[in-house]
């Protein structure tokens, strides 16, 4: 999903707008989320980036979309542009994540 959003629209209230565009965010992360996952593959995971522009766009965590979408509506913006792309990975095994810790 690479999106630019307006944040004005002529028949509805800001706030029930931003209600939309969260929504149709999350419905699309739980749609790429349900597809199958490709052979030897464990979970969907998502590179994101957001900003007043596509060129002005800095990744960000998929946690902190809803936080940049109302640090835009605060800033008055009147587009943001967000970017989704889902990328299949696999989880690394638990003794190599406590090896590395404790190096």
């Amino acid at each position: 999903m690479k999106k630019t959003i307006a944040l004005t629209h002529p028949k509805l209230q800001p706030a029930r707008l931003v209600d939309s565009i969260k929504h149709d965010i999350k419905k699309y992360l739980n749609r790429e989320r349900r597809k199958s996952l490709p052979a030897g593959m464990d979970y969907w995971t998502f590179d994101c980036r957001f900003g007043a522009s596509e060129a002005a766009a800095e990744a960000i965590f998929t946690s902190e979309i809803n936080k940049h979408i109302d640090a835009a509506v605060a800033q008055e913006l009147p587009e943001f542009y967000v970017e989704i792309l889902a990328r299949a990975c696999n989880h690394q095994p638990k003794s190599a994540v406590a090896d590395d810790a404790e190096a």
